[in-house]
């Protein structure tokens, strides 16, 4: 499952290296839409729980099919929102930063999660910060990409190249609609990302341009269905089966995108990342 593909782009023979992740996701048994605090949100619209879980139920399996190590945190009646795993922290170094969400909807979450990882086995360390984990830290290579904007704040950027010991390079968002990082990039592996550039101000896009001048460039049709929300081992790319142009654009790069749907899990604004929390002892 794991290992080496290489591929010729070109006249250059490039590796893909698949890795095997270890992650948490959390059953999205109580997940629902009574509440409005991103512009994906519509509360006086239905949603379907037992659909929703059965497409997360999709995504589970495609993971376990790739040989992933997938951990489980039990769900919590009341929290529609702890299906999105990503936001309950961020992890490196068996260190876990724990989460302080912005809307107090979502607050009671942060705890549960820190709860999780110390029974796990991690080292927590409880924010002083509003942050809202790898919703906004992504980490490629040995650098640390950090969004800010909307939920995290700044400052919680600090605090994370003081625990970790890390370069942190600040992104602002200005798109509310791709209001978390992790909505607006997506990590291909430790060298290459891809973007959206028209979700971030013209600092952060002139960052990314230098930083990444061979990033797949993801259309807007396909953002708006938070294609850039995907999860990648290095070759394998799980992402949203709609879509298609980054699809396209991965299997030209070597990749191998794996489509899921999770359309019912869009109704509250997450795709595949948000459900996704890597786990790096």
């Amino acid at each position: 499952m794991f290992g080496c593909v290489r591929v010729r782009l070109g006249t250059v023979t490039t590796n893909r290296t698949a890795t095997k992740r270890s992650v948490l996701m959390c059953r999205p048994e109580f997940f629902t839409v009574s509440y409005r605090i991103n512009p994906w949100m519509h509360p006086e619209e239905p949603t379907d729980t037992s659909l929703a879980v059965r497409q997360w139920e999709t995504l589970y399996q495609t993971y376990l099919d790739l040989g992933f190590d997938v951990q489980l945190i039990e769900p919590i009646d009341g929290l529609p929102d702890m299906v999105y795993a990503a936001n309950g922290g961020f992890v490196i170094d068996n260190i876990a930063y724990g989460a302080d969400f912005t809307y107090p909807e979502r607050q009671p979450e942060g705890p549960a999660y820190m709860d999780w990882f110390r029974e796990a086995g991690f080292d927590v360390r409880v924010p002083e910060n509003i942050n809202e984990g790898e919703g906004d830290f992504l980490l490629v290579g040995g650098v640390i990409l950090a969004g800010t904007g909307f939920r995290s704040a700044s400052n919680s950027h600090e605090e994370l190249a003081t625990i970790y010991g890390r370069e942190v390079v600040t992104l602002e968002l200005v798109n509310p609609s791709f209001y978390h990082l992790d909505t607006a990039i997506a990590i291909l592996d430790d060298e290459n990302i891809a973007y959206l550039p028209s979700a971030f101000n013209e600092t952060g896009l002139a960052i990314l341009r230098e930083r990444f001048p061979d990033a797949v460039i993801v259309n807007e049709e396909d953002a708006s269905v938070l294609g850039l929300n995907s999860f990648s081992d290095g070759y394998n790319v799980v992402i949203a089966s709609r879509a298609k142009d980054f699809e396209r654009q991965l299997k030209e790069r070597g990749y191998n995108p794996i489509g899921v749907d999770l359309s019912e899990l869009l109704l509250g604004g997450g795709g595949v990342k948000c459900c996704t929390l890597e786990l790096r002892r």
